[in-house]
This record gives structure tokens, sequence and C-alpha cells, in this order.
């Protein structure tokens, strides 16, 4: 088979009506960054730099801005004076500083860029924002619950534009990680597990950073995809870890994402801490150079994570900082972030001949390139503009967004009995918990500037949405991992003297993020004990999961009628949760990631192989892939998620049931809300490639498609199949699409039947 017939976007995004995005109007045209020619007269600089200015443009270092967010979050910035930073500045050592605090602070550096040195080169700020500058999201992970590109693309374009008015021109994100261990803490910060899912948010987010006018644009910020690569698949969830994975495994699960981050457009491109098969991918040659320039064309710029280069050392893989330095830039590592070996160590190694001018000169070309992106050669204050960091920063407009992505992040996992939604009066309601009140944990780990203190908590939202807040009462009952004195008795009274209750447990901000790593992904034991003795009251409670991750949950917290997952929603986190607790808006997320029966499952993901010896339907059968406790399945599957509407899947229609190679098949299932509330019912389409010759998982998702109900109506929802939705990397490490037997779900889930059927490629 030839498969250059199959388009770029169709191997990257897939058929059917999620993939509709990627070509839609509304998504910003955009492309990779080619290797065209400089304009001539920034060309022309790259004759006329010093060795040692060559190397400064390739030289990042977090912000020494007196007071400034960096020096709390950078430690290493706090060393460092910001005088010293403008002396490197006048002398072309640096090429721009990150994680800085505001236009003051870029206005004072870029003036000294302009007027005080040798070749008047533009300055680059860069900044995390990942979720939110300082309007604050929900985490990624919670806004990919939603399964809204729009939402996705609008959150990360208001986030772009919020950070452009305020000086910086670069952000370092989106994570575009596939994270299939819970265990693992940065999980938070992408997609989750689901590759298709993982593709579409990464092209949404690099589409709503860089906006739809080009990068050039005043309200613009160039997006970096991170981390390259596999970076979640550390072994043991655990942070900075070893992998060693298959080549086939990269291909087909850790790259794509990155390839659909290229493809909207994404200039540059972070290299991952870990190592793969025991090479760093920061001094991996075939990751950066082989695969990402050579194979895939890509053209703009590769900039180490933070000290990277330098861990070389640690690692074992370089002797020295020298070395360190030779073997990252050689390997593709266009710039250096933090260590300053670039600065110290590459003049010396090119003027020995180790490292060749010709791969210099590339890499200042590539930076130069995205500062010509970023319209900084035609206006280096385009984004320094005091007047639009006091108007564009926190808006109603932007607040309100929040407020909108919060509530379609929160997933319900359960509501027997149809506890909620809860009636807005006439109802007594206990708050409990370590996060039913005060500012904290609510904006989520890795925000650089937004805080706690400006956002809205559980308690505010809830009596805002009553009508008489007279009759809501809260009470803390336990810390987040110790009991208080007294706490359980006082939870326990408030509970008693109430209608219906409202738990808010889980984990702090502080547990999820860059080196947050759990070896027990459990809500903690005090908390546990504090659900407990609420639930022995008898009386009615509704579970809010603080959470970053897939959690294990058991005991009295699944006893409870109603859990809603409520992960961190940012500035509105009040707000949004009161929404959908009393109906004003309806759930309509779905976990993006499988939470398991246990902690000791990890790594899970729902799209796994079958293996030899699969179990059936319970009950447990000896000698088959499960563990002794239960099934090898999801307490709460990838995808689940309930409505206040009652959903039901009926009549597939397959057609023929045949896809012929160069066709299209359609399939299509009536989905009915026979609820009296109305719902949006998140409508999934998984395959499973029967027989191939690479053994292929029990289910993948192949589209997904949001379906507005009202109470009592139906909707015919229609996915069309192409050759292109059933490829996977073959033996020869291509992809390929084999004839054969194809099994297909249209579900709410990845463990639900929905309506289920097969089908032939021919």
């Amino acid at each position: 088979m030839d498969e250059r017939r199959i388009s770029r976007r169709a191997i990257l995004f897939g058929a059917g009506a999620a993939a509709a995005w990627a070509t839609s109007p509304a998504r910003a045209l955009l492309a990779y960054i080619g290797p065209a020619p400089l304009p001539r007269a920034v060309e022309s600089l790259v004759a006329l730099l010093t060795l040692e200015e060559k190397a400064g443009q390739l030289t990042l270092m977090a912000a020494a801005w007196a007071g400034g967010a960096a020096t709390t979050l950078n430690p290493a910035a706090a060393t460092a004076s910001f005088d010293g930073q403008l002396e490197e500045v006048r002398r072309g050592r640096l090429t721009g500083v990150f994680n800085g605090n505001g236009v003051a602070m870029a206005k004072r550096m870029q003036t000294v860029a302009m007027r005080e040195t040798r070749q008047a080169i533009p300055l680059l700020f860069a900044a995390d924002i990942i979720h939110g500058f300082r309007t604050v999201f929900p985490m990624p992970l919670a806004e990919a619950s939603s399964f809204d590109l729009d939402l996705a693309r609008r959150t990360a374009r208001a986030a772009g534009a919020e950070a452009a008015a305020s000086g910086i021109d670069w952000t370092f994100a989106p994570v575009v990680d596939i994270a299939r261990d819970q265990r693992w803490g940065r999980g938070i910060e992408g997609a989750g597990e689901d590759v298709l899912l993982g593709r579409l948010m990464a092209d949404a987010r690099v589409c709503g950073f860089q906006g739809a006018r080009g990068l050039a644009a005043p309200d613009a910020v160039a997006a970096c995809a991170k981390h390259f690569a596999a970076y979640g698949a550390g072994e043991a969830g655990l942070d900075y870890n070893s992998v060693d994975i298959s080549e086939r495994t990269l291909r087909e699960i850790y790259f794509p994402p990155f390839q659909a981050a290229l493809a909207a457009g994404a200039p540059t491109v972070m290299a991952s801490f870990n190592e793969i098969a025991g090479v760093p991918a920061t001094a991996n040659d075939w990751l950066l150079t082989q695969i990402l320039h050579d194979e895939w064309k890509f053209g703009g710029l590769v900039v180490s994570d933070y000290t990277g280069d330098e861990e070389l050392i640690a690692h074992g893989f370089a002797a020295d900082a020298r070395e360190a330095t030779r073997l990252a830039f050689l390997a593709g590592v266009d710039m250096s972030m933090q260590s300053g070996f670039y600065i110290k160590h590459l003049p010396d190694l090119v003027a020995a001949g180790e490292v060749p001018m010709a791969r210099l000169d590339q890499a200042v070309r590539r930076v130069l390139a995205l500062k010509v992106a970023l319209g900084l050669f035609d206006d280096p204050f385009r984004r320094i503009d005091a007047r639009r960091e006091k108007t564009q920063v926190r808006t109603k407009v932007t607040l309100a967004l929040a407020r909108e992505a919060g509530a379609r992040s929160i997933v319900m996992l359960k509501n027997d009995g149809d506890l909620l939604p809860l009636p807005r009066s006439g109802k007594r309601i206990a708050l409990i918990g370590p996060f039913a009140q005060g500012k904290h944990d609510l904006i989520g780990p890795w925000n650089v500037y937004g805080t706690d203190a400006e956002a809205v908590d559980l308690l505010t939202g809830v009596r805002e949405a009553v009508k008489d807040a007279a009759l809501i009462t809260s009470v803390e009952g336990s810390g987040i991992d110790a009991p208080l004195p007294g706490g359980i008795e006082a939870a326990v009274a408030a509970a008693r003297g109430a209608d219906v209750v409202v738990l808010a447990i889980g984990e702090s901000q502080r547990m999820s993020g860059e080196a947050q790593s759990r070896s027990n992904i459990v809500v903690p034991t005090a908390q546990q004990a504090l659900v407990a003795a609420v639930i022995a009251t008898g009386r009615p409670v509704v579970v809010l999961l603080s959470t970053g991750r897939g959690l294990a949950l058991s005991g009295a917290v699944l006893d409870a009628p109603a859990i809603l997952v409520t992960w961190f929603l940012g500035s509105e986190a009040g707000r949004a949760i009161a929404d959908v607790l009393f109906g004003i808006e309806a759930p309509s997320a779905r976990l993006p990631v499988s939470f398991p029966h246990a902690t000791g499952q990890q790594p899970y993901h729902y799209a796994h192989k079958s293996t030899g010896r699969p179990n059936g339907p319970t009950p447990l059968v000896e000698y088959k892939t499960h563990y002794r406790e239960f099934a090898n399945d999801a307490l709460f599957p990838f995808g689940h998620g309930l409505t206040y509407g009652k959903i039901g899947y009926t009549a597939l229609d397959l057609g023929d049931g045949k896809l012929a190679k160069d066709g299209a098949l359609t399939v299509s299932a009536t989905v009915t809300n026979s609820g009296d509330h109305a719902a949006e019912e998140v409508v999934q389409l998984y395959v499973q490639d029967v027989t191939a010759s690479i053994t292929r998982p029990v289910r993948e998702l192949k589209a997904f498609r949001r379906v507005a109900l009202k109470p009592g109506e139906f909707k015919v929802v229609t996915f069309m199949l192409r050759r292109a939705d059933l490829l996977f990397i073959g033996r020869d490490l291509q992809p390929t699409v084999e004839p054969g037997r194809f099994r297909l779900w249209i579900a709410p889930s990845a463990q639900a039947e929905g309506v289920a059927g097969e089908f032939t490629l021919t």
C-alpha cells in the first residue's frame, strides 16, 4: 500500500465529527515554521555577530526582576541581580528571560537591548502560561474533560492575549505528553491518556495561543510543544525517571500529539528531562534531529527544559559542563535554558573545532526566525504596552470564560437517586471538608501569575447561588493530610443539622504538578475517616473531588450517592462548581483518564491489549488476565461521565458493513434523552482491529461528538470512517492498515457497550 496517498492531516486527526475541528473555519490556518530565508537585514546580522554574541542568542535565563514572580519560582534567579542581567544584555550574552514580571521589566530590558548593544537584536520574553495568566482557567487535564475543542482554543486564546498584554512573546505550553500512569504528577498539565484527544487538544491549544492573525499580532504568543518526548512514560510514574519503550510505541502513542502541535504551527519544541533507552532526550540526536527536523521537516527551534543540558552530567551521560554543552548542542538543542552552559562553553567549542560554525549559525538563525515571526524586528515593543496591561487582564469577559470552562470541566461520576441537581432554596446544606471554604487549592499547580487570593472559593460560590445564604453552614472537619482536633465531631454535628451534605475532599494542588508523583493515589487517610463519619449520619451526601489525576477511590467515598470530579478549576472555581451543583449548568464532561480500582493497577489505560488470556465478563476466571481482587478494567473508565438527563443508545446503523479501500463508511446510532433535564452527551466512537500483523488494543477512540438533547428528544448521531482512521504503525515502523474484520462501538465511555457491531475493510 502507498501511504503517501493518505493526507498528513488524515493521519494526524482521522475522520469523524471530532476531526472536523482540524479543518473548520474557526481554526487558525497555520503551518510549520519552515526553513524560509531570513529577511536580508536580519540575515546580515549572523555574519556580524561574534562567537560570544551568537552564543548569547542561544542563552535564556530566569528573570531577576526584583519582586517579580520569577524570584520565587526560580531560586536561581533570586541569586542574580537585575542590574547584572542588564549588563548581560548590553554585552549581547542573553537572548531573553522567562517568568519575569510585566511590562515595566520588559520595557527596561528591551530598551537596553535596542539602544545599548552592538547589534540591537530584540529580546524575547517567555513564560509558563500553562492554564492562564492572571485569569486562571481549569488545569489542562480538567479542561480536556470537556471534550470541547473550541473551549480549549478559546481559553488558550484568552490566556495568550493576557500574557501578550503584559509583554510576553512566548509560552512554554501546551504540554502534549500522553500520561497513562496516574502516579505521575505532571499528568495534570496534559490531556490525559488517549492519543486522539491528545492530538486534538494539542491542535486547539496551539491555535488558541497563537491566534488566527499570525505570530506578529500584538495579542499572539508563540507556542512550545513539550516535553519531547515520552516524558509521561517514566518508570513507576516517577517524575524525571527513565523511559525504555519501543520505537513503535513512540510513533503510535507519544509522537502524534507533537505532530499535531507542529501541524498547527507551533514554532518551538522543548526537550524532555527523561532518557529514552539510555540516551537523555536533551542529547538525543535521533529524537531532536533525525525525527524532528529530518523526518518531520520541522524548521523551528528546540529549547532545553530548565537546566536540562546541565543534567546530562547527573544522568552520567556527560563528564562535565563543556561536554554536556557539546552533546546537547550537536544533538539539536538550539537554546539552553537557565544553565548558562552555552554562553560559557559554545564559543570555545566552536573555536576549537569541536562544534561546527555551520551548526552554530543554524541555531542562531532559528532563534532569529522566531523573533522575526513574532514581529520583534519590526517593533520590539509591540507587546510592551502599559495601557493594555492594565485594561486587558482579568476582565469580565475572561472571568466569565473561566466560569464557563470550569462548569464544562466537572465530571459527574455518580448520581444515585437523582440527588443532583440540588434545589436553590428550602434545603439546609452543610459544606464540609478541607476544600469547602478558604482561598486555597483553587487554581491548581503551575500558575506563575494567578493566585488563590484572587479566586472564588466553594463557600462563596454556593452562598451566591442559593436563595437564602443563612441555610448554608460550613466546617472543615479535617485537614488535607491530618485530622483536626474535634474536626469530625463538628462535621457530624453539621451534617445532622442539614438536609444534604456537600463534602469537598481530595488532593491539595501541591500533590500534583512537577516533582509531585504519588506512590498511592488515594484520598488521604484523615479525609477517609471524615467521609466515613459523615456518611454514617445517613444524610444524603454529594462528594466533590479536588484532584489532579485519576484517583483510586474506595471505602465510604463510593457509598456517597453523588460524586463530582471538580479538579482544580481556576479563578472562578467556586462559582463553576455551584453552577453544576444547583443545575444552573448541567454536567457534560467526561474522564480523560481512567480511575483505577487500586494504585497497583498503574500504569493503566483503556486502550490496552487483550493478551493471549483475556478475562471475559465477570466472574473472574483463573489463569486469565486479571488481578486477584478485580478485573483488568477501570472503576470509572475513560470517557465516563453522567448528565442530568437519562441517555440511551439504540439503532446502530453500519450500512452494508463494508469499508472500501478508498471509500468511507457512514455509521450512526440514535441517542435519546428520556429524562426531565436537558443534557449534552459526549457520543464516542470506538474501534477494535480484530486481527492484525501487530496486536491492537481492545478499543481505540476514533471520533466523538457533543450532542445537545432536550428532555424527551432523540438525535441520530452520524460518524464517517475512512481507511486512514484505521492506521497503525506496522512492522516496518510505517503507518499501515490491513483488510479484515473490525468491531465498533458507539457508546458513552470506553467500557460501556452502547451499541456495537462489526464491519470489514475490503
